[in-house]
């Protein structure tokens, strides 16, 4: 059986794709180190932000409903880096940008070694950044 090895990419709809693309700037490129393109498919405008790993795309929204995060589809999306202290500088890095990110903190209920800050998009996409925790790990090293 074939087996999936990561995420490829996936698309976000924003309803202002400028204001979104400095905000994503801000956060992808400037502190987490995200390569950036542009493209442009069927006549929409995309903005790919992309790391080794996988692509982050934005493209305009074709409805102008808010995003509710409980509605059908995409709750939030989380990034993980490898330590807890990856996570309390990415943090700090946000908040000193005026991003309302919460504070790295240990979340015990999740997993007892789950750090993790939240904060979210101008269209109120929640984001998480989470470090790479123990289960983890021991899944990928002993699947």
């Amino acid at each position: 059986m074939p087996e999936v090895i990561g995420i490829d990419h996936i698309y976000i709809t924003v309803s202002d794709l400028r204001r979104s693309e400095a905000f994503y700037d801000r956060v992808f490129v400037g502190i987490l180190g995200f390569r950036k393109n542009e493209l442009t498919l069927g006549s929409d405008p995309h903005i790919q932000y992309f790391n080794r790993h996988f692509g982050y795309v934005l493209r305009p929204a074709r409805a102008s409903s808010g995003h509710d995060s409980y509605a059908p589809g995409l709750h939030h999306f989380c990034l993980r880096v490898d330590s807890v202290s990856e996570v309390v500088e990415i943090a700090e890095s946000l908040r000193r940008l005026g991003i309302a990110a919460s504070e790295a903190a240990l979340h015990a209920e999740y997993a007892p070694d789950y750090w993790a800050t939240f904060f979210s998009d101008p269209d109120g996409i929640r984001l998480e950044v989470t470090n790479y925790r123990q289960e983890r790990r021991d899944r990928h090293d002993n699947w």
